[in-house]
């Protein structure tokens, strides 16, 4: 039915026609396929395939890597709103991937996505706060966004939650929050959470 629309040149079938094929679902597993759906779907505007498109020229798949036309796709779907897309288009800042490093407008770009709930946007946002890069130090604020991804079950936040408090850095010192963080990150397979678990059990902080 995906593909009875698509072909009608309905731009969400198209997208999710995409998806399909860029996973296996219902079909063999194509990259070119999907590819190939997401670009008619993007050249119609829509964002999901558009941030979708962009994936697919980050990571080689179904077209050869090309990090310029990454940061296009992702830019035209960041612009109408696409959390996802925003999230990836920070990265691209913050890593000079396809442009050139822009730690402000990584933050920029991450903050419109953590404001929508945007978990690994929220994590991200977090760092940029605890590094100081795109905006001043401030290790309070850093917590509030990690503790925003983590509560949603992102990994990577909730190691750093764990950090934050096992090093009493915008947060009062707690060992008892510091593990409780850490073990939810490293039971999702977080091996920095395993091992500093596993370096306070050395140091007999907990049994």
């Amino acid at each position: 039915w995906y593909r009875k629309a698509a072909e009608q040149g309905h731009a969400r079938a198209q997208c999710n026609l995409g998806v399909c094929y860029y996973n296996g679902w219902g079909v063999k597993q194509d990259y070119a396929e999907a590819v190939k759906w997401f670009r008619k779907a993007a050249e119609q505007g829509h964002a999901r395939a558009q941030c979708n498109l962009g994936g697919c020229y980050e990571n080689g798949m179904g077209v050869e890597q090309n990090y310029a036309e990454v940061v296009k796709w992702y830019r035209k779907a960041a612009e109408q709103g696409n959390a996802d897309a925003q999230c990836n288009l920070g990265y691209c800042y913050e890593d000079g991937m396809g442009v050139k490093q822009n730690y402000e407008e990584a933050v920029s770009w991450y903050r419109k996505a953590a404001e929508q709930g945007h978990a690994r946007a929220q994590c991200n946002l977090g760092g940029c706060y605890y590094n100081g890069w795109g905006v001043k130090q401030d290790y309070a604020e850093a917590v509030k966004w990690f503790r925003k991804a983590a509560e949603q079950g992102n990994a990577a936040a909730q190691y750093n939650l764990g950090g934050c408090y096992e090093n009493g850095m915008g947060v009062e010192q707690n060992y008892a929050e510091a593990v409780s963080w850490y073990r939810k990150a490293a039971e999702q397979g977080d091996a920095d959470a395993k091992y500093a678990l596993d370096r306070l059990k050395a140091m007999r902080i907990i049994k």
